[in-house]
Parts: structure tokens; C-alpha cells; sequence
């Protein structure tokens, strides 16, 4: 099995689990915490692949990790993938987790990254914009701040991107004067 499929069935099997428990918007916010972009996620790999760490604490760091109470699904199933040697996937199974609860529920994850910080109205302008050409879906937004971009900003959506920084203004110029 490759390293996609081994972490889509398992987060297959939990969205199953969710549902089945009622537990699908609570699972789905902590897996969002396990699958979060901080530096947290590489120290949290070390743990699980360190083999001197017993797998009762593992499965606590990681249910800490995401934010769970002890005795619910969640810490059922991190248990059962530590103990089917799956830890290492973890990572990947919440990742899968969220993008299909995404799915099935219309939620598109918006990144918007600008070069200074937006005021509110700014941001919203740029929301206005997507909800006009993505309509049907609920929003999440993500805000970020990249001083390399000098100036504009980036739209993330799913796999398409709106550039409009003066980074990228001024790098089509160059190729422009280069041909």
C-alpha cells in the first residue's frame, strides 16, 4: 500500500466513526489541530517514531496534540493506529480526514496572503470576491503575512492561485523584457 491510500481508508473508517457517534464537527476541528503548518507537527513526529516511547504515551501526546478528551472516538482510534504500527501516518490520516470532511460539507479553505497586515474591510473585499465565483460554499479563511511579496496579495484556493503581488508583477516584467 502506498502512503495515500493507508491514510485515506483510515480516515475513511473515522469519518464513518463520526457520524456514527455524532461526533463529526468535534473530530473534525481536532483533526485540523493534528494537521495543523507549525513547527509543533516535526516534534510531534519525533515521538511517534521514537521506539522507546511506549505507545500509551504516544497516544496521550497526540490526543493532547489535538485538543480530544480522554475516553472519546478519537482516542480510540489514535490507539488503534499506534498499535497497528500506523503512527507515522497520523499526520497524514488527519490531513485526509479534513479534506474529506471539506467535501462532503462544502467548505473551502481560503488562504490570503498579503505583504502587510489587511485591515477587515480589505479582507473582506477580497472574500466578497471568491463567495461571487464559489458560491454554494462555506468559508474558511486563513490570513498570512509574507513580506517577500512586497505588495498585493495571493488567493489559495484548493489547487488554484490568484496572484496579484508586485512580486509577481515584477517577475512577468523581467520575462517580458527578457524576450
Amino acid at each position: 500500500m502506498n502512503d495515500g491510500l493507508i491514510p485515506s481508508r483510515y480516515a475513511k473508517a473515522l469519518y464513518k466513526l463520526s457520524i456514527e457517534t455524532g461526533e463529526c464537527d468535534e473530530i473534525y476541528e481536532q483533526m485540523r489541530a493534528l494537521s495543523g503548518r507549525n513547527t509543533a507537527i516535526d516534534e510531534l513526529k519525533r515521538v511517534m517514531r521514537n521506539p522507546y516511547i511506549p505507545n500509551e504515551d504516544k497516544g496521550r501526546v497526540m490526543l493532547l496534540a489535538a485538543g480530544a478528551k480522554p475516553g472519546s472516538s478519537l482516542e480510540k482510534f489514535i490507539m488503534l493506529i499506534i498499535r497497528n504500527n500506523r503512527a507515522e501516518f497520523l499526520r497524514k490520516i488527519a490531513l485526509s480526514y479534513v479534506a474529506l470532511y471539506r467535501e462532503k460539507h462544502n467548505i473551502a479553505e481560503v488562504i490570503v496572503t498579503t505583504a502587510a497586515q489587511l485591515s477587515e474591510k480589505e479582507m473582506q473585499a477580497i472574500i466578497d470576491v471568491v463567495k461571487k465565483q464559489l458560491q454554494g460554499y462555506t468559508f474558511e479563511v486563513v490570513s498570512e503575512i509574507n513580506p517577500d511579496l512586497i505588495g498585493g496579495f495571493t488567493v489559495q484556493v484548493g489547487d488554484v492561485l490568484l496572484d496579484a503581488s508586485v512580486k509577481n508583477e515584477l517577475k512577468n516584467l523581467r520575462l517580458k523584457l527578457l524576450s
